[in-house]
């Protein structure tokens, strides 16, 4: 098994048994339900801001936005107005549609070579990885927005209405939720990708996988403790509602499977800015997104940019005129 993605997988693997050895072992509910969660949130709550605030300070001096399609230029040639932009409208419109419906992964193609005869160079659409992305991230979305319940008393009617439509299909007891099972079904699929795709997995490091079977396991225990093992949904209740108050509380008889759950969420949140996640934040910062491709109706000068004093030829010929002459170098003044 390729040490890429087994390093990662026994990672996470030891920090559930971890947690859960810890809490049924050794009763350190107060450790894994109170003081990792609120150590896990301050450090995603400063690297966030950290990684955001350095992004915002780089300079960028020149227009770099990424094109495809042609810029605005003379009236008689047709525009491109969303994929090369020229003004802040084109722009957001731009990032709307990166931002909510991944437009460049879309318009993404994979290039290989056929396995006729001819060896020829294709290239192909990658829809289904486009799919399994956006998948991905709206149903992980649409979990954490649903577990606010658990953090708010009363529910607000966003959160119910949201709730309702995720549980619409109704199968046994307790209710699907849609959400749980796609983000499983479209996180086993981004793993199977990098691990089965010659090109991705020879591009792919350890860093790469860890946040995948991060997520797997998160899902894996949270589907768990709805499905198959009883919880104690009011003494969890009581535990979260206590880290939103900040008057924390370990309430009884409430499973290690949660305290695990838990564990592995704030492993999630505490290694989010340090990882390959921060394009939450990134991409609004973007200057291949953000900026307006417009080099052809108006110059743009570097804002960074600092006075420099220069040396002109001028200046230089009065300092050596004289050992110029000495010289036989020609010379603009004799004198």
């Amino acid at each position: 098994m390729n040490q890429k993605y087994l390093i990662p997988l026994t990672a996470v693997f030891l920090l559930f048994l971890v947690a859960y050895t810890g809490v049924e072992g050794a009763g350190l509910q107060w450790f894994f339900g109170i003081v990792f969660p609120y150590v896990a949130m301050i450090a995603f709550l400063a690297g966030f801001v950290y990684k955001v605030m350095g992004w915002a300070s780089s300079a960028v001096p020149f227009r770099i936005p990424t094109t495809c399609g042609q810029q605005k230029s003379l009236p008689w040639i047709k525009h491109n107005a969303i994929d090369n932009p020229d003004t802040s409208t084109g722009v957001f419109v731009r990032m709307i549609l990166e931002i909510f419906l991944f437009r460049s992964l879309f318009r993404n193609t994979k290039a290989a070579f056929s396995r006729n005869a001819s060896n020829r160079l294709s290239y192909s659409w990658e829809i289904f990885l486009w799919v399994g992305a956006l998948a991905f991230h709206y149903s992980f979305l649409v979990v954490l927005l649903r577990h606010f319940r658990f953090f708010t008393s009363p529910v607000p009617s966003c959160i119910k209405f949201l709730e309702y439509f995720d549980g619409i299909v109704q199968l046994g007891l307790p209710g699907l939720f849609l959400s749980g099972v796609v983000l499983l079904a479209a996180t086993l699929y981004l793993l199977a990708r990098r691990i089965f795709d010659a090109k991705v997995t020879y591009i792919s490091q350890a860093a790469d996988y860890f946040p995948l079977f991060l997520i797997i396991g998160i899902a894996v225990t949270g589907l768990s403790m709805r499905y198959f093992t009883k919880v104690d949904i009011i003494g969890i209740k009581t535990l979260t509602m206590g880290l939103a108050t900040f008057s924390p509380t370990i309430p009884e008889g409430v499973s290690g499977l949660f305290y695990a759950h838990i564990f592995l969420v704030s492993i999630l949140f505490a290694y989010f800015p340090a990882s390959k996640l921060m394009h939450l934040g990134g991409v609004f910062l973007s200057p291949t997104r953000n900026m307006a491709s417009n080099t052809r109706a108006k110059r743009h000068i570097n804002p960074w940019n600092y006075d420099v004093d220069i040396h002109t030829y001028a200046q230089y010929e009065d300092h050596f005129r004289e050992k110029m002459i000495e010289a036989g170098l020609p010379v603009d003044k004799k004198e």
